[in-house]
């Protein structure tokens, strides 16, 4: 579609839609931002978009259906609600920004999703791109929006992209030259109800790709090896638990890479600045990706070794009278967050909980595994959580509840004795308390500083 004198409705008037709508105009198109909100600032958000463009609240105008000739989601909205469903009965185009971006932009894409992983992998991802290639973007979930950078965009540019399920849901056109998918476990049900949707969006990555791109997936994932088998992309899978014929795997602590004939040293997991057995696959999928752009092994395996790790991820912050404070705000689910504990090397005071996504906890609890000594709750899901650790076995007199994330630090702080750790790693989404997790990892960091400049 030329998006030129086209009407477009964004849909939401955050971060992303504002995005989306200086973009739409970049092109010539009208964008009409709506927001369900009534009670929003519509000057507002018209200054943010630098444009006098018309801003629609609250309900939403019946007449308007027919006179739009596409639709850009932003990632927060659902796509189940009354009008969304209204767009598609009309025959209106649905598309996530992610869509519009890459019918906007030019180059290659490097598309990875998955449940956990996602962040740490395109970072990585996009350092080894970076130290090979003069033009690349990295976009998506991780912080800059897609929209933002399409239009700069040369025919030689490398946009490497984290993608939600959200953001997946409503793609049309969308074709990586290399996708993957990290791993599935339950996340996110509030929005897609059930895991057999949920995974649907995921696998959506690569769902116009052709013989000349490769997926990657994760052996020991059944259901990404279910979807490997079925989909007719060229799939590179991952394995941190055997040798693959094909494929890229680790061996003791060597990463290798095998084309079925040939098998090439990547490299060596000693000499990475990460720790972790999960974290040791997302720096396969990136070497995969890397490798299948054409990146040269010994500048893979350069970039991989000075990398530190990203913000909010199992990060460790400052020690205080002999314990250590970790920063793991990026756990927002409770797979993520087991892998928070299980990096853990010493009795551990863990601060859980936040925003409600319909998830189970038990697995994340039975993960605990003795080392965790105190138990600091927060935010919807606290009564919840603690039921389920109850249940599970862990002692209710080593469990507390608090109003915010500061009392939680500190009382933390004052369970904990030399040789301990502080761990925020809550297996629950910020929204509620927080506007995102980096904004809670953020404040637990800045109450940890205070709690070292008053020389707690």
């Amino acid at each position: 579609m030329e998006l030129k004198g086209r009407k477009i409705l964004v849909f939401g008037s955050g971060k992303s839609g504002i995005g989306a709508a200086k973009l739409l105009l970049k092109t010539g198109a009208v964008p009409v931002i709506y927001d369900g909100k009534a009670d929003i600032d519509k000057e507002a958000v018209k200054a943010r978009a630098g444009a006098d463009i018309q801003v629609i609240a609250g309900e939403f105008p019946e007449d308007l259906y027919g006179k739009l000739d596409a639709v850009v989601m932003s990632p927060g909205v659902p796509c189940d609600i009354p009008v969304v469903e209204n767009f598609r009965k009309k025959h209106i185009p649905v598309w996530s920004e992610i869509e519009l971006a890459y019918r906007v932009g030019k180059g290659k894409i490097l598309a990875v999703t998955g449940t956990n992983g996602k962040t740490t992998t395109v970072t990585l991802l996009g350092e080894m791109m970076k130290n090979y290639f003069p033009e690349v973007y990295v976009v998506g979930n991780i912080g800059t929006p897609y929209t933002d950078v399409a239009s700069d965009q040369t025919d030689r540019a490398w946009t490497v992209i984290e993608c939600s399920s959200f953001q997946l849901e409503t793609i049309d056109t969308f074709h990586p030259a290399a996708s993957a998918i990290t791993n599935i476990t339950e996340d996110h049900l509030n929005r897609h109800h059930t895991m057999e949707e949920y995974i649907r969006c995921k696998e959506r990555i690569a769902e116009n790709q052709t013989s000349e791109d490769i997926c990657v997936l994760n052996y020991e994932d059944s259901v990404l090896r279910e979807f490997g088998e079925k989909t007719s992309v060229p799939v590179v899978y991952f394995s941190s638990r055997r040798v693959l014929q094909k494929g890229i795997y680790l061996d003791g602590t060597m990463i290798r890479i095998s084309d079925g004939n040939q098998v090439t040293d990547v490299l060596d997991t000693s000499k990475l600045q990460i720790l972790g057995l999960h974290n040791y696959e997302n720096v396969m999928v990136a070497a995969a990706m890397a490798y299948h752009a054409g990146v040269p092994v010994e500048s893979i395996r350069k970039t991989a070794y000075a990398f530190p790790g990203v913000e909010h991820r199992i990060e460790y912050v400052t020690e205080i009278n002999g314990v250590r404070y970790y920063n793991d705000s990026k756990g927002t689910n409770p797979d993520a967050a087991i892998k928070g504990i299980q990096a853990m090397n010493r009795p551990t005071c863990l601060i859980g909980g936040g925003f409600d996504k319909q998830l189970s906890f038990d697995s994340w609890i039975h993960a605990f595994d003795g080392k965790v000594k105190y138990f600091a709750l927060i935010g919807q899901t606290k009564e919840q959580i603690a039921e389920t650790a109850v249940r599970c076995g862990f002692p209710k007199e080593n469990i507390e509840f608090f109003d915010n994330l500061e009392q939680a630090v500190k009382a933390c702080a004052a369970h904990a004795v030399p040789g301990d750790a502080v761990l925020l790693s809550p297996a629950c989404a910020s929204w509620g308390q927080f506007d995102n997790y980096e904004q809670r990892g953020e404040m637990f960091k800045d109450y940890v500083r205070k709690l070292a400049d008053s020389g707690s």
